[in-house]
């Protein structure tokens, strides 16, 4: 499902992703037709502008997430403002594009966003690897979240930074199972439940500071 307010980008990027073999269940022009459609068709993603005129973009990713919680949101922005990013991963969504992405790397996107990959713009996969990091260490000087392991440790920044669990395999010589097996545990030692709100848990505990 495509969320944008500019009919021709909107339809654009729709037909862009129907053209590559991705099936475009619906598009809407703003934040409360996004809420009110999302439930309808039952999209797997949904991409979505953040200035939607009136309404932010925000106020969708929470009431579709709130309504779909096993629906995925991928961010595509023309700002990629620090604030903007970390409020929409706040909010629930699992990455974050700017519009100057190629058609290929969106696709690329969507179909990693699927797989519940958090997906990022490059330079912005830094913010939530320093958010992460802000998190290591409470005010106090005691740790912030349950202990890690170094290669949890390590295996965790990598996912935060988009890539699958074959390729941090590659990374660390290791296998895509021994990968996985980090990643199951660091998700019982902070009690969550997949991949996606392993970024968001850094990023909204490095918020409430």
């Amino acid at each position: 499902m495509v969320v944008d307010d500019h009919p021709i980008w909107r339809e654009g990027v729709a037909r862009d992703l129907g053209e590559r073999g991705l099936e475009v269940v619906a598009t809407a022009p703003d934040a409360k037709a996004a809420v009110r459609i999302a439930p309808a068709v039952r999209p797997q993603v949904v991409l979505m502008d953040l200035n939607l005129g009136e309404t932010s973009g925000v106020e969708a990713i929470t009431g579709i997430v709130g309504a779909l919680p096993q629906t995925r949101i991928l961010v595509l922005s023309a700002s990629g403002e620090h604030a903007d990013v970390l409020e929409a991963l706040k909010a629930g969504a699992t990455g974050y594009l700017v519009k100057s992405a190629s058609v290929d790397e969106l696709v690329d996107a969507v179909h990693r966003t699927a797989e519940g990959t958090p997906v990022f713009t490059p330079g912005l996969a830094g913010l939530v690897l320093g958010e992460y990091r802000r998190l290591a260490q409470s005010p106090g000087g005691e740790p912030a979240v349950p202990a890690l392991t170094d290669r949890e440790t390590e295996v965790l920044r990598l996912v935060a930074k988009g890539l699958t669990a074959k390729q941090i395999g590659e990374r660390l010589v290791v296998s895509h199972r021994t990968v996985e097996s980090h990643v199951q545990n660091t998700l019982r030692k902070l009690q969550l439940h997949n991949r996606s709100q392993l970024v968001r848990y850094a990023i909204e505990q490095g918020l409430a500071e």
